[in-house]
């Protein structure tokens, strides 16, 4: 089994959609934790509604692609439709961001995913689960990336965390 950390977004019923993608994400592959929920502010689009994102740390088997491919699915089984407009609000966004100490750069997967180095939400839910992880590819622990970037515009949600923590822990 190979350790892999999923991010997890979402701005369209999200109390709901994140609750059920970690869920469904649970009968894919064992989830080992997951981080506090971060509300959070669209990027891009001020005029959104706001984003629940946290990260999940999963154990995978098989491939990154074969885990990459069970979170498109559970993205389309949750009502996501992929258009050209990256920004635009979404009932979920599941994203593959390290996976073991792979680096990879290709058309279909690049990890560790670059948007960990300038989202906030992604770094410090990384640091939380692992401070010591060094993102493959770098000399840099989840810790002090995390430690680099700005949280303004973060708001722990920590009531709706331990529900899910809990959700999770007894089996979905």
């Amino acid at each position: 089994m190979t350790q892999a950390f999923v991010g997890v977004g979402s701005n369209i019923n999200p109390a709901e959609n994140v609750r059920e993608a970690v869920r469904l994400l649970a009968k894919e592959t064992p989830v080992v934790a997951v981080s506090t929920v971060y509300q959070t502010e669209p990027e891009g689009r001020p005029e959104q509604p706001l984003y629940y994102d946290c990260v999940v740390e999963v154990q995978a088997g098989g491939p990154p692609t074969e885990l990459k491919r069970s979170l498109r699915a559970i993205e389309r089984r949750l009502g996501r439709v992929r258009g050209a407009d990256k920004y635009a609000a979404r009932t979920i966004d599941l994203d593959l961001l390290i996976y073991g100490e792979l680096v990879i750069e290709s058309e279909d997967l690049t990890l560790p995913d670059p948007d960990i180095a300038r989202r906030p939400y992604l770094a410090v839910a990384l640091a939380e689960l692992s401070p010591a992880l060094t993102l493959p590819g770098t000399d840099l622990t989840t810790a002090t990336l995390a430690a680099r970037l700005p949280r303004q515009g973060m708001r722990a949600l920590d009531e709706y965390t331990t529900a899910l923590r809990r959700e999770i822990a007894h089996g979905c």
